[in-house]
């Protein structure tokens, strides 16, 4: 039995599941069992407080446009609580609408200034009658690492002070199609677009994350 754990939240995980996404825990939960490490998931959902002291890692998905709603209000009751944990380097994978509600804001498909709680300092555009779709690569030069996916998003996103990119775009449209980013790393807030689920085509990606949480709570 594994003596070393690992406690994660998944976030607002009954309301967001878009294209699979909570495959990414049953990765983290993969790589975690390779390394003799426990990974012990609890969701943490509307109405229910986030403890920063509590847990070591977070998911935190997408979802509908009407879930998101819903989402991006209650989130708001834990941005100080969120905030802390990002600071003191608590590992986050964000994916999607978890993404850009990490950052300050996106744009509806309605028109609609939905608010994040703006951890990140990146906010989020919509496109009219277009969404970006297809299969997606790009090269993180920090880590000689190529991950590849799937993306499907409406919005464009554009990264702020302290974010760098998780990687530059080789194939598809990224962050908004323009200048060449996808996803964002701030601190050990890892975010993208990536569908698929990201981390079941990127094995090395779930190790990082899993290395980034253990050091952090076994060797700080």
């Amino acid at each position: 039995m594994a003596k070393r754990q690992l406690r994660l939240a998944h976030l607002y995980g009954n309301l967001l599941n878009t294209y699979g996404d909570n495959g990414n825990i049953l990765m983290l939960n993969y790589v975690a069992q390779k390394m003799d490490i426990a990974l012990e998931i609890e969701i943490v959902s509307i109405h229910e407080p986030f403890d920063p002291t509590r847990y070591d890692l977070i998911f935190f998905g997408g979802g509908q446009d009407y879930e998101q709603v819903i989402v991006s209000k209650d989130i708001q009751s834990k941005k100080e609580s969120l905030t802390e944990f990002i600071e003191n380097d608590g590992v986050i994978l964000a994916i999607c609408g978890g993404y850009q509600l990490l950052g300050h804001y996106y744009i509806g498909a309605d028109g609609e200034k939905i608010h994040g709680i703006g951890a990140l300092d990146h906010y989020t555009l919509s496109q009219d009658n277009n969404r970006f779709i297809g299969d997606v690569k790009i090269y993180n030069e920090e880590f000689d690492e190529t991950y590849e996916g799937f993306e499907n998003h409406n919005g464009r996103t554009f990264l702020g002070k302290g974010e760098r990119p998780l990687g530059k775009v080789v194939e598809g449209f990224g962050n908004n199609g323009e200048d060449q980013t996808e996803g964002a790393i701030y601190r050990n807030v890892f975010c993208s677009y990536f569908h698929g689920p990201i981390l079941a085509r990127n094995e090395v990606l779930a190790k990082r994350l899993i290395d980034l949480a253990y050091n952090r709570k076994y060797q700080a």
